[in-house]
């Protein structure tokens, strides 16, 4: 006897699967996820809007609960869970989020070198010094020379 044959014995199933009992059993889960979705979201909009909560710790107190849904989503919706079958998912949920991690933190990286090259030369400084020999181009009504 294997060790899944093992702990379906233990447990008491008899149930095949794909097969479930109850069409009540198989709603309890979601719907306590739907419930801690919808409290969650509540809280966020309670704390947004309410002056109960210090100003500058709003930000911080919705980052919390956002991390809190993430966590509801995680275990009620998308099914990740510490058991055997679970590994393989936790593994690659944590690759997409250092994909997605790495993406996001490289395209500011990019942002902000092209801001940093660029502040230079925008609409209210001295022109560029790789206009390349074309003159700067004047603003309308503006003096265009002696």
């Amino acid at each position: 006897m294997d060790e899944r044959e093992l702990r379906q014995a233990q447990s008491g199933d008899s149930e095949t699967p794909g097969e479930s009992p109850d069409w009540k059993s198989g709603l309890v889960k979601p719907l306590m996820g739907l419930a801690g979705s919808i409290v969650l979201t509540l809280a966020s909009f309670w704390a947004a809007g309410t002056p109960l909560v210090w100003g500058p710790g709003v930000p911080v107190l919705l980052a919390a609960l956002a991390i809190g849904q993430m966590g509801v989503h995680l275990v009620f919706f998308l099914h990740v869970s510490s058991g055997p079958e679970g590994t393989n998912t936790i593994l690659a949920l944590a690759f997409g989020v250092f994909v997605v991690a790495l993406v996001v933190f490289g395209s500011m990286v990019i942002m902000a070198n092209l801001d940093a090259g660029m502040a230079s030369c925008g609409m209210h400084a001295s022109p560029c010094p790789q206009s390349f020999g074309h003159p700067p181009l004047s603003a309308p009504g503006a003096p265009t020379g002696p």
